[in-house]
């Protein structure tokens, strides 16, 4: 793995927070929430990695969202890991700009878990009704 995230962890030396190696094909990388759509854009658009989707959980310590990405020449899985600590105005710069198919899982997460994607093209229900109650997030825990 050392040939793609060495790569990684080269640029972002300074920025990397926490790196953890799950498997000889698996990587998470945890980044500060400014930092993602520079590391997006590298590993898009420089590294050619695949975004795969964006999975997003609301913990005692603030809303996490992991990037997960694939990097299809040697079948390496790489997770770009984030926490916004603010859980009563949760926002991050969103991706979609950068990768077009990051748009619906950051509409998913707007609305299920209340984080507003600066920079989104079209925040608008996905799923739920257009008329459901402003925020109530179906995703979030009370343990605030």
């Amino acid at each position: 793995m050392a040939d793609v995230v060495g790569k990684i962890r080269e640029k972002f030396y300074d920025q990397i927070v926490k790196f953890e190696e799950k498997s000889g094909r698996r990587v998470y990388i945890e980044f500060k929430p400014q930092d993602i759509p520079e590391v997006v854009k590298f590993l898009f658009g420089d590294l050619g990695c695949r975004f795969a989707t964006a999975t997003g959980i609301d913990t005692p310590l603030g809303i996490e969202i992991l990037y997960h990405f694939s990097y299809d020449p040697d079948g390496k899985a790489i997770s770009l890991r984030t926490l916004i600590t603010d859980k009563k105005k949760p926002q991050i710069q969103s991706i979609a700009r950068l990768i077009s198919g990051a748009e619906w899982i950051e509409r998913e997460m707007w609305e299920l878990l209340g984080i507003n994607f600066i920079g989104h093209p079209n925040l608008k229900h996905l799923l739920l009704i257009d008329d459901w109650p402003e925020g109530k997030y179906p995703l979030r825990h009370k343990h605030d």
